[in-house]
């Protein structure tokens, strides 16, 4: 799951580190294989994932780690400048006696001081004291230095971001702008996928995603199985994360993260997952036997697909005279072969070209308004707002039919 999560997250690369390998029964090749199975094929095995054996008991490989973790981030040239505006992520956020709300922020960018002002999510304050990781206070903190920071008015959220302001009235004032959102926010659910709504990829390409638990491993690898061999070259299945047990609440704020629905086998969901899937609007699908779950899943991705267009002719008029009314130019017409309808639609064909294309506006018979007009009568037909008809043209009548397409 911790995999799954990490993938999710652009811009992220996985680093592994193999603790207790101290232990007498510690088998660092056996990991290494599960690792590859999960498609984390470690750099001694031909792929591209660090992976650091270390124990944190006797210290051993921390400094290799330390190393690994410095050179990749020269190698993703993450860089940071201790002289622009301070920012940094909130780690853990929590309130403690005496102290009020306090927060564990990675400060990412510039130099946070004692005495700033600052607006962290909804809410603003004033640095009033930083202590380090050992819990000692000290004045500043730069780039890259995890501290705890004292001086909210309220309590963060994990995530959120840190921010230096030019005045405590700024972030007082940006503060309570986010609040009034917040709670705007609230009032109206967010849009979530659901099996019938349309979810479509960066490069155009519609993709149905979900989230599957199952109740025992044979059924799931049973599922995984079946869903992969479902053959689409117009819309892809990608399922997110699949794992067997209740769906819990993790499950939810993953679909919600990855915008995917939840389906479940056999399996119930956790009262706290109810509760998360109200409020994040993730669809949850539960079902027990696995052809209708099957069915449905290729009905979702049937459903995605926009229906073809096909035209059929349905019969064609040839234009024997032109005449000016009040109402405007109308053709006068011979149907030669099949029949041309009211609601169907037509274009005018001149020497085989056509010149316009539309809706049928009028369709008589002498001076009566009519449905259709079947092959050898005579009609009036008038197209639309098109007026520039010539003897001899022909009118072509055809209908669209909507085809569901197939996968």
């Amino acid at each position: 799951e911790a995999i799954n999560h990490a993938k999710a997250a652009p811009h992220v690369k996985i680093m592994v580190a193999l603790n207790k390998v101290d232990l007498p029964s510690a088998n660092i090749d056996r990991v290494k294989k599960q690792l590859q199975e999960r498609e984390l094929t470690p750099e001694d095995w031909g792929g591209e994932t660090i992976v650091c054996p270390v124990s944190a008991t006797k210290g051993t490989g921390i400094d290799h780690l330390l190393e690994m973790m410095t050179l990749q981030a020269e190698v993703m040239e993450l860089k940071a400048s201790p002289s622009a505006t301070p920012r940094g992520t909130v780690i853990e956020a929590q309130i403690e006696a005496g102290r009020g709300p306090t927060a564990t922020v990675i400060v990412q960018m510039g130099m946070l001081k004692i005495g700033d002002p600052f607006i962290c999510g909804d809410y603003s304050g004033k640095v009033k004291s930083l202590l380090d990781d050992r819990g000692q206070p000290i004045k500043k903190a730069g780039p890259s230095t995890p501290v705890k920071v004292l001086g909210f008015t309220g309590l963060p959220n994990a995530g959120d971001e840190l921010l230096v302001m030019d005045s405590e009235r700024s972030a007082k004032t940006l503060g309570e702008e986010r609040l009034l959102a917040k709670r705007a926010d609230k009032l109206t659910v967010p849009q979530r996928a659901t099996l019938e709504s349309l979810l479509e990829a960066a490069d155009g390409k519609k993709v149905l995603r979900i989230v599957l638990k199952c109740d025992a491993q044979g059924s799931l690898e049973a599922l995984v199985g079946a869903l992969e061999q479902i053959e689409s070259k117009k819309i892809d299945l990608e399922i997110i994360h699949s794992a067997v047990g209740p769906i819990s609440e993790s499950d939810i704020l993953l679909a919600s993260a990855s915008n995917a629905v939840v389906v479940g086998f056999n399996v119930k969901v956790e009262n706290m997952a109810v509760s998360a899937a109200r409020r994040e609007g993730v669809q949850v699908k539960l079902y027990s036997i696995i052809y209708e779950l099957l069915d449905q899943i290729k009905e979702a991705m049937a459903g995605l697909l926009e229906p073809e267009h096909r035209e059929t002719v349905i019969g064609h008029a040839e234009v024997k005279q032109v005449f000016e009314l009040s109402k405007g130019i109308v053709a006068g017409c011979l149907v030669t072969d099949g029949r041309i309808a009211r609601a169907a639609r037509a274009r005018v064909v001149r020497k085989r070209q056509p010149v316009y294309d539309g809706g049928i506006s009028t369709l008589r018979r002498f001076q009566d308004d009519v449905k259709e007009v079947r092959s050898g009568l005579e009609c009036g037909i008038k197209l639309g707002d098109f007026s520039e008809y010539q003897v001899g043209d022909i009118i072509e009548c055809y209908q669209l039919e909507a085809i569901a397409q197939k996968l």
